[in-house]
C-alpha cells in the first residue's frame, strides 16, 4: 500500500464487516453509511468481527482500491459499536502498528471548533 498520508481523511467503520464483500458492496455501503457519502481523497476502514482482519478501500486515480492485512496473533484495538468515526492518517499507521485507538481522547467540537 502506499503511505498513509498524515493529511488523508480515514473513517472508520466501528461495527463489524463481512470480509467477503468486495468492491461494489463496499462502495455502496460507504455511500448509504457513512455521513459524507464517498469522498476520493479518503481512506475507509473496515474491521472483521473478531478484529484480526483489516480491509481499507479507497479510490486510486481510475478505479476503487482495497487494501486487506489478517493478523497472524493480537487483534486491532478498536471500539466495537454501531457507526462511524474519523481519524487522521497518523492515527490509521498507528492502528495498523498495533496502537489501541481507545487511548487517545482528543475530541474535537463541532460548534466552536475547540479541542476539549
Amino acid at each position: 500500500m502506499k503511505a498513509i498520508l498524515p493529511e488523508v481523511s480515514v473513517y472508520i467503520w466501528l461495527g463489524t464487516m463481512d470480509m467477503r464483500v468486495s468492491f461494489d458492496r463496499l462502495s455502496e455501503f460507504v455511500k448509504a453509511n457513512f455521513e459524507k457519502g464517498f469522498e476520493r481523497n479518503s481512506l475507509y476502514v473496515f474491521l472483521s468481527r473478531q478484529r484480526d482482519r483489516v480491509k481499507i478501500f479507497y479510490w486510486d486515480k481510475d478505479g476503487y482500491a482495497l487494501w486487506y492485512k489478517r493478523l497472524e496473533a493480537g487483534v486491532f484495538k478498536v471500539e466495537q459499536k454501531a457507526g462511524c468515526e474519523e481519524v487522521t492518517g497518523v492515527d490509521l499507521s498507528q492502528l495498523l502498528d498495533g496502537m489501541d485507538l481507545s487511548r487517545i481522547k482528543l475530541r474535537k467540537s463541532v460548534e466552536n471548533s475547540l479541542y476539549s
